[in-house]
């Protein structure tokens, strides 16, 4: 793969595309990546010391120590992939800066999540999502569609997207075998991981967090904007970086529209005509937010971190400093990438099927390679090596964070079923094996396999892909979440079925646009108008209320929940002192009563081992949700500000 120009005049022949190609292979580079595996190791080992991990708190929950600064630096972290790298950059790329709209939204759902969701989570007890509806509806169905779900999403919207990204970036600077080397990041991130704890994951988070910002911001973007001649100067050539490369095609194998390969005339516009913009404004203000409100209040990668703080009030700086940190995509990913086009039209704004092969390896275009394209060519030595290293540093974040949450979520909320007796050093054993040999073999196996399909949907553009799967299958979790934290009369039936509904729904038009495939500005899908027509983000909101209403419907139907059970389950109860009466009581007794039965069975052997035999449960003392009044008025003035600060972004950029 090169970036090199493919079409030679008119003629139309292919020029050698590994010609003059730049490759990180200089020893200022390497020295660079060298010590950064240093120092992330480094962190990591420093880390692993810092709390105890021999207990299910401590091991998936940092035993709840951890301060403001590294909740924030880790939410951040977690959601910074390499996927955003590359997806934002080549979506800026593409079509302008409305894909920034994905991340300015979050300004206001993280508040959503440390004011009104967090609150709710503490008092409930849990340590994974799954836990939380098991408690606030009981049965066991429920939280074990949540589970298998979540981990579903993990695979096709995270793990294969960062992999992929990753891949991309690590083949065009280094010229290595893409899975060589996208495998041995893997087996890096799962040592420090499962070895560490989240502990050892949120404190190699905020160091990595350093990385992904100042890196790029000092040294990519500004040089980028350099190369431009500044902002005012993107503005003007963005609507004139047309490849030239479209004109020496045989007429009669294609036809081209001009929409093909001119830039949008909106480029510079968050919010879009709702019936022919590429992301329509209604969708950006509501569909992103349902998406949102999944993703930063109900998945576990996003929650587990929130959970490990020390105190609310560290919870709500947390968000608030995540908060901060999503205003800079746009600038060090979305902006540059645009630049990107501008400076390499021909390569980055590929529109020739075969000229796209030989770029990228996809025939529907080569937008996703506008970030590497513009490392690999502006950065000089060295500085191309801690590029590359802040690329492993956003990969390697995320997947480690998935990595970990994806065996809590199995330990807590899977295995406890097989094993209901099972012990806490059982668990923990669990979880770390299961980190290492299940997730890294099986699931990431998996993963490699989806590649391809990520190569091409959505018109090669990575992060329309991300968003659209998650329209197709989150909004009903969205749903339910919201209506179990907020209605008290929605019970088990209702939320079943909801999330059957919702999931059905999002099938029917998921599996078809896979089948017909997305196509591109050349080549069409054939996916029916009525099943594929509506944009994505629209469906999402359509699928969001649907499933709400079926949830309402369903419950209002059926017997309601008694509020004995609801004690500190739902906002409106989360100060209640009252004994909460758990639905799933007869489901605990049975678990109590295998694990006596295990106990009897090793006294004979070990008595301590036998008192060990307790199922790590939430401790009797709930944790505290009060606060200091004065830095309870510190972080809400503080969060008034960032709101602020949000407002007047999206109306400059409106």
């Amino acid at each position: 793969v090169a970036f090199e120009p493919l079409y030679s005049g008119v003629s139309g022949e292919m020029e050698n595309p590994l010609s003059d190609k730049v490759s990180v292979n200089n020893p200022a580079d390497l020295s660079i990546i060298v010590g950064y595996f240093i120092m992330v190791i480094g962190v990591g080992i420093w880390s692993m010391f810092r709390t105890k991990r021999g207990t299910v708190g401590g091991y998936f929950l940092a035993g709840r120590s951890m301060t403001w600064w590294p909740v924030g630096a880790s939410l951040f972290a977690s959601n910074i992939g390499s996927g955003h790298f590359v997806g934002l950059a080549g979506t800026g790329a593409a079509s302008g800066i409305a894909v920034g709209g994905f991340e300015w939204n979050a300004l206001f759902i993280v508040l959503l999540l440390g004011w009104l969701f967090v609150p709710v989570y503490l008092t409930a007890g849990v340590i994974t999502m799954p836990q939380y509806l098991k408690k606030r509806f009981g049965g066991s169905r429920i939280s074990l569609y949540l589970s298998v779900i979540s981990l579903f999403l993990y695979i096709f919207t995270k793990i294969s997207v960062d992999m992929f990204s990753g891949a991309v970036f690590i083949q065009q600077a280094l010229g290595w075998n893409i899975y060589v080397a996208v495998i041995t990041l893997l087996l890096i991130t799962a040592l420090y991981t499962v070895t560490g704890g989240l502990a050892a994951l949120m404190y190699t988070d905020t160091f990595q967090t350093f990385v992904i910002i100042a890196v790029p911001l000092f040294s990519l973007s500004l040089q980028a904007f350099a190369e431009v001649g500044g902002y005012s100067a993107l503005v003007v050539k963005y609507s004139s970086a047309i490849p030239s490369n479209f004109s020496s095609m045989d007429p009669r194998r294609y036809n081209i529209s001009p929409d093909c390969y001119t830039p949008r005339p909106d480029a510079f516009s968050l919010l879009r005509d709702p019936t022919t913009g590429d992301l329509p404004w209604p969708g950006v203000v509501f569909g992103i937010a349902i998406v949102g409100g999944w993703y930063w209040c109900t998945d576990q990668v996003i929650v587990q971190r929130c959970l490990a703080a020390r105190s609310l009030t560290h919870v709500k700086a947390g968000c608030i400093m995540c908060g901060y940190l999503k205003l800079l995509p746009m600038f060090l990913m979305v902006f540059p990438g645009m630049i990107s086009r501008v400076l390499y039209p021909d390569e980055v704004g590929c529109v020739v099927p075969e000229v796209c092969k030989r770029v990228c390896g996809t025939e529907v275009g080569c937008s996703n390679i506008a970030y590497p394209k513009l490392v690999v060519s502006v950065m000089p030595n060295g500085l191309r090596g801690l590029m590359l290293a802040v690329m492993l540093a956003a990969l390697m974040s995320s997947l480690a964070s998935i990595f970990n949450s994806s065996s809590t979520l199995f330990t807590m909320d899977i295995w406890t079923r097989i094993r209901p007796q099972a012990a806490e050093r059982e668990l923990i054993i669990v979880g770390r094996i299961n980190g290492m040999i299940f997730w890294v073999l099986c699931i990431v196996a998996i993963s490699i396999c989806w590649i391809p399909v990520v190569q091409a949907a959505q018109s090669g553009q990575l992060f329309d892909y991300i968003q659209s799967v998650s329209s197709y299958l989150a909004p009903p979790i969205a749903s339910v979440f919201l209506l179990a934290v907020f209605v008290k009369r929605v019970n088990e039936m209702g939320a079943f079925w909801g999330l059957i509904g919702g999931l059905l729904m999002g099938l029917c038009r998921m599996l078809p646009e896979f089948w017909f495939g997305t196509g591109s500005c050349i080549f069409p899908s054939n996916c029916p108008f009525l099943v594929c027509g509506i944009h994505y983000l629209h469906f999402g909101i359509i699928l969001f209320f649907c499933t709400s209403v079926l949830v309402l419907l369903v419950s209002y139907c059926s017997m309601p929940i008694d509020d004995q059970h609801l004690y500190r389950l739902v906002f409106s109860l989360r100060h209640s002192k009252e004994e909460r009466k758990d639905l799933d009581w007869e489901q605990e007794e049975k678990g109590r009563r295998a694990r006596r039965e295990a106990a009897e069975r090793m006294r004979e052997n070990d008595n301590r081992d036998a008192q060990e035999q307790d199922t790590p449960e939430a401790p009797e003392k709930l944790p505290d949700i009060s606060e200091d009044p004065v830095w309870k008025y510190t972080v809400d003035s503080n969060a008034l500000i960032m709101m602020a600060v949000a407002v007047f972004m999206w109306g400059y950029y409106a």
